[in-house]
C-alpha cells in the first residue's frame, strides 16, 4: 500500500538557521577565515542576509510545486541514510512513487553545523570536489548557494538542519549538492552551443547506476533542486520502457529456459521502439504550452510480475524543458564479444544481441552521463534485501530473503560481463568532457579519492 508523506509544500521556506554570514573581505584569497561570522543564542532568532533568500520562484514552478505528488511507492530502496526510520519527502515531481520507507544503515552522532565556517570545512573535505574543479576559493564564492541549496534538501527529506548526522550531513554537501552544482555546469554549456533565436532542446543526462546504490533518490534531489531554481525538469526510468505484460509472457514463451529474460530486466525486455517515441517527444518539448504524458511502469502489477501502468495515472510534464534526468541499471551497456559473455553465462548470448539495438533506443539521446562506480556487484543483493527488510517493517508487502536472492541472481551475470567496460571505457557513445564517474562504498558514499 502506498505510504502517504507530508507535503513539504505547505509549510513556509525558511533559511538555514544558526547561519550568519556577515562582512566578506580580502577579495584577493577567499579562504572562509576571512568571513565573519555571528552565532545566536536561541533558535528561533537567525537571519540571513538576502543574498541567501530562498530563489524566487515564477507562478508557475509555484503551482506546479503545489501539486507534486507526495506518495511512497511499494519498492524501492528509500533514502537509507535518513535515520529513525523516517520517511523521506517525495516532492520531485516526476519520479516520486519510485521511493519506499527508508532505512539507516549509518551510525547517528550528532553532527551540529553552528557556523558557515564548519560548514565551509566540512564541503572542502568532500571526495568530489578536486574531480568537479570545486577548489575552496570556488566554494567560498558561492557559499550561499551552497546555505540555500542544503537547506531545501533539508525540507525535502525532512532533516533537522540544526543537528545532521554525519551520514546526513555527507551525503548533502559531499554528494548531492557537487553533482548538482556538475549537472548546472552541463546544462550551461550545453545552452551555450544553441544561437540567439533558437529553440534550446533540453539536456538529457543519463544516471547509470546498479540497482539499490541509492540512483533513485539522487535524482529525486537533483530534480526537486531544478524546481526550486524555476527550471523545469521532467525523470524517466528505463523500468518504464519495459514491455508490457503480455508482451513479456509472449517473450518467455519464445525463449523458454533462459532465467535473465523470463521476467523484466534484462535487455530484450523493453519496448525500444517506445522508448524512441518517448525521449524524442520529451527532447521536443522547448515551448511554453508544450505538453507530454511520462510513461510509468507499475511493478506491483499481476502479483509482482509488473505491467505498464494505466496512461490515465502517467503525471504530466510541460515544456520548456531545461533537463530530463533518465537514470537505469544498464545504461551505457556495450555489447561484447560472444565467447566473452558466453563465459560468464551462456544465457547471456541472447541477452547480448539484443543491446545492440539499445543504442539507438537510449544511449543517443543522453549527452551527459553520471555513472555511479561499485567495486562488488553483490552488494546489489545486501542493498535489495535492506529495502525489503525495511518494506516488511513498515508493514508492506516485501519480498523474503530466497525471493532477494532469485531475482538479483537475474541481473548479476550482466553485471559482472558489462560492469568493466563501463568503468574502463564509459558508457556507450559518451563524451569524457561530459562524463562524471562517482565510485562509492557499501554505504553508498562517495569514496576518498574519486
Amino acid at each position: 500500500m502506498n505510504m502517504a508523506a507530508m507535503n513539504i509544500l505547505s509549510q513556509p521556506w525558511s533559511p538555514p538557521a544558526s547561519l550568519c554570514l556577515y562582512n566578506f573581505y580580502n577579495h584577493n584569497h577567499y579562504n572562509i577565515s576571512n568571513y565573519k561570522l555571528h552565532s545566536f543564542s536561541h533558535p528561533d532568532n537567525f537571519s540571513l542576509p538576502s543574498s541567501l533568500s530562498a530563489p524566487t520562484k515564477s507562478n508557475h514552478t509555484a503551482s506546479r510545486l503545489s501539486q507534486m505528488p507526495t506518495h511512497l511507492s511499494k519498492s524501492g530502496s528509500g533514502c537509507s541514510w535518513i535515520r529513525d526510520n523516517s520517511t523521506c519527502n517525495t516532492a520531485a515531481s516526476n519520479d516520486c512513487s519510485r521511493l519506499g520507507p527508508s532505512y539507516s544503515v549509518f551510525p547517528t552522532k550528532r553532527a551540529e553545523v553552528s557556523s558557515v565556517q564548519d560548514l565551509f570545512e566540512f564541503i572542502c573535505s568532500g571526495p568530489l570536489l578536486n574531480k568537479l574543479g570545486l577548489t575552496p576559493e570556488k566554494v567560498a564564492e558561492s557559499i550561499d548557494k551552497w546555505l540555500a541549496y542544503g537547506s531545501h534538501l533539508c525540507r525535502l527529506f525532512q532533516l533537522n538542519k540544526l543537528h545532521l548526522t554525519v551520514p546526513e550531513k555527507a551525503r548533502l554537501y559531499h554528494y548531492y549538492l557537487p553533482v548538482f552544482l556538475w549537472c548546472e555546469d552541463q546544462i550551461s554549456q550545453h545552452r551555450s552551443t544553441f544561437k540567439d533565436g533558437e529553440d534550446i532542446s533540453p539536456l538529457v543526462i543519463g544516471f547509470s547506476a546498479p540497482q539499490g546504490c541509492g540512483k533513485t533518490t539522487l535524482v529525486l534531489a537533483l530534480d526537486y533542486l531544478f524546481q526550486i531554481t524555476g527550471r523545469k525538469a521532467a525523470t524517466v526510468s528505463i523500468d518504464d520502457f519495459y514491455l508490457t505484460a503480455e508482451a513479456q509472457a509472449k517473450l518467455r514463451e519464445e525463449i523458454p529456459g533462459n532465467a535473465l529474460l523470463e521476467l523484466r530486466g534484462n535487455a530484450g525486455s523493453h519496448d525500444l521502439a517506445f522508448s524512441v517515441e518517448t525521449l524524442t517527444a520529451l527532447t521536443q518539448l522547448t515551448k511554453e504550452g508544450m505538453k507530454m504524458k511520462l510513461p510509468r511502469y507499475d511493478k506491483s502489477a499481476f502479483n509482482g510480475r509488473g505491467d505498464r501502468a494505466d496512461p490515465s495515472t502517467w503525471p504530466d510534464v510541460e515544456g520548456p524543458l531545461t533537463v530530463i534526468l533518465f537514470e537505469g541499471w544498464m545504461l551505457g551497456f556495450k555489447p561484447l564479444p560472444v565467447e566473452v559473455v558466453k563465459a560468464v553465462d551462456p544465457q547471456l548470448e541472447i541477452v547480448n544481441k539484443n543491446l545492440e539495438a539499445y543504442y539507438d533506443a537510449w544511449d543517443k539521446f543522453i549527452k551527459a552521463w553520471i555513472v555511479i562506480k561499485i567495486n562488488d556487484p553483490s552488494c546489489v543483493y545486501q542493498w535489495r534485501l535492506q529495502a525489503e527488510i525495511a518494506m516488511r517493517k513498515a508493514g508492506n508487502p516485501g519480498m523474503s530473503d530466497e525471493e532477494v536472492k532469485d531475482f538479483v541472481s537475474r541481473y548479476l551475470p550482466a553485471y559482472k560481463a558489462y560492469l568493466p567496460t563501463l568503468y574502463a571505457e564509459g558508457p556507450n557513445g559518451s563524451d569524457p568532457k561530459h562524463l562524471l564517474v562517482i565510485e562509492i562504498d557499501e554505504g553508498r558514499n562517495p569514496l576518498p579519492g574519486n
